[in-house]
């Protein structure tokens, strides 16, 4: 079970050396990011991958001066889509027509189906639910990050307005929800870096429903 292992060995990293990261790694975790599932597949947000070191001290206040921000190699900035337009929609059915080389009007039913549901959604709702999918995908990033022995740590402290004018996010339709600083954990100065990892026991974590009659 190596990949219990990986997740067992990866912590939220609070110092980093300022090692690079090989572009090799790197590219297999931006390619599980990629990968991973998103609800109706639509992918409703971005990934701004930042190693410009300049950029990250820029950035490093609107962060709260966390030293990851400039210790680590990169910043990984998830930015979710502030809201799905029908054109974003149009350009999902021909990825999907063109990748499975199929007619994109036979998609028409399923378009119409995402179309309809986003109707009824408010602005927020629609916000909101693509920042659900970005979150998904830092779990993969940080899962990933694990497999190749690459240290990340996920970030929500941080000023959106600040990051968001700094990256031009709202001109573009997006807004950040959450950072993963990604890089090599410095083991002399991270007070973390040898302590067992702590979570809540499995027998009080997991309840297993047997028969469906247990459900009220």
């Amino acid at each position: 079970m190596n990949y219990l292992q990986d997740l067992n060995w990866r912590y939220a990293v609070k110092r980093m050396n300022g090692n690079k990261v090989p572009t090799s790694k790197m590219n297999n975790i931006l390619e599980a990011i990629r990968l991973a599932p998103t609800s109706l597949g639509l992918q409703p947000f971005d990934v701004l991958v930042i190693e410009d070191q300049e950029l990250r001290e820029k950035m490093s206040p609107a962060i709260y001066n966390q030293p990851q921000v400039i210790e680590g190699a990169a910043l990984l900035v998830f930015a979710a889509w502030k809201n799905v337009s029908e054109e974003k929609v149009e350009q999902y059915m021909q990825n999907i027509a063109n990748t499975r080389n199929s007619d994109v009007a036979s998609l028409d039913g399923f378009k119409n189906m995402i179309l309809d549901s986003l109707k009824v959604k408010t602005p927020s709702e629609i916000f909101q639910w693509n920042a659900r999918q970005a979150y998904i995908a830092l779990g993969y990033a940080t899962a990933a990050a694990a497999f190749e022995k690459v240290d990340s740590t996920p970030m929500e402290g941080f000023s959106v307005d600040a990051v968001n004018q700094i990256l031009s996010l709202e001109e573009k339709g997006l807004s950040a929800v959450s950072i993963l600083a990604i890089g090599y954990r410095d083991e002399e100065k991270d007070f973390l870096a040898n302590a067992p990892k702590v979570r809540r026991p499995a027998e009080s974590f997991f309840t297993l429903y047997e028969n469906t009659a247990e459900v009220a």
